[in-house]
């Protein structure tokens, strides 16, 4: 059982926060922007157990995963992953919006 992956996930959300925080773009301003982050992430695990269901995803062999399933074929990590992601793509609007702004 490897936590590279987990733990490389876990620091870049925290980077994020960080980031956040510092600049007040998100959650930092008021926590309804955590609707905007969870939202997507439960599409996004609506989509893969669909995917998954149809055969369509796999999880494959990684050595970097802790092979922890949160169902079939759905590591735990792709949770953390689906949030780096909302998140990210919230704080690039945020900031891309606040420059356009001045």
């Amino acid at each position: 059982m490897s936590l590279i992956y987990l733990g490389l996930l876990l620091f870049s959300i925290g980077g994020l926060a960080a980031l956040d925080f510092k600049h007040e773009l998100a959650i930092a301003k008021t926590k309804r922007y955590l609707c905007m982050i969870l939202v997507p992430v439960a599409f996004f695990l609506i989509w893969d157990l669909a995917g998954i269901s149809l055969g369509i995803f796999f999880r494959g062999n990684a050595p970097y995963l802790t092979g922890i399933l949160l169902a079939e074929e759905l590591p735990l990590e792709e949770v953390f992953f689906l949030i780096l992601l909302s998140y990210s793509a919230l704080l690039l609007l945020k900031a891309f919006g606040r420059k356009a702004g001045k």
